[in-house]
């Protein structure tokens, strides 16, 4: 079941024809408050989220979508008429898993959607993942380092998640960009290092695993190198 949160009613009408013609179940909301209710009777397996809404702002109900429990791994979409960068940094920080701006073509926003959806998927069977005494749970994305529980946010999660599936691989800001964030925008908001900054202090001792390569990007490895 696929939600689509818009208060534009041929817009909403547009989606939901588009992906029950590809096989998708779909419900539709106007706002806020009833996608939250619908969202207490049945959790969809994708949300497609308006910016602009009548009572209440895209990026609070994301925000508060990330925030319960069982909805915090719900792969969400934003799709908005709203589409300078800096918008789509804001929404792919607060926890967007993509970002489509209005108008698009329809084959286009299909394939986006399967897309999340064949990479979240693929992400909630991972089992756990280790690295040294960091350890995290792909199922209820539970994060401890030797035994300590840590608390990452969203973006912090993905970074972390990504980072111990490439060991001691030097990853560039564009390949970590683009993965975590589905964009290979980096400029002057330094939103990756603000996220790596974090991440490590979170971490403790731990945080020094991740190392700075110098004018190319970061590495997880327990050699020596820059902090």
């Amino acid at each position: 079941m696929i939600y689509i949160v818009e208060d534009d009613s041929n817009i909403c009408e547009l989606e939901q024809y588009a992906l029950k013609n590809n096989g998708f179940e779909t419900a539709g909301f106007g706002d806020g408050k009833s996608f939250f209710e619908a969202c207490r009777k049945q959790l969809p397996e994708l949300v497609i989220l308006d910016i602009m809404l009548p009572d209440q702002n895209g990026l609070d109900i994301l925000k508060t979508f990330r925030e319960g429990v069982d909805t915090r791994n719900i792969p969400v979409v934003m799709v908005t008429a709203k589409d300078s960068e800096i918008d789509v940094v804001k929404c792919l920080d607060q926890g967007a898993d993509d970002y489509i701006s209005k108008p698009f073509g329809l084959m286009e926003f299909i394939s986006r959607i399967r897309a999340v959806l064949r990479r979240t998927q693929k992400q909630a069977g991972a089992a756990v993942q280790s690295f040294r005494e960091i350890q995290m749970d792909g199922m209820t994305r539970r994060v401890t380092v030797a035994g300590r529980e840590v608390d990452l946010a969203y973006k912090e999660y993905e970074l972390l998640r990504f980072f111990i599936e490439n060991p001691n691989k030097v990853l560039t800001r564009e390949e970590l960009m683009n993965r975590v964030w589905n964009t290979d925008f980096s400029g002057e908001s330094r939103t990756l290092d603000i996220h790596i900054r974090t991440l490590r202090h979170k971490l403790g001792e731990a945080g020094n695993y991740i190392h700075t390569v110098r004018k190319v990007g970061y590495q997880l490895t327990f050699e020596g190198g820059e902090g």
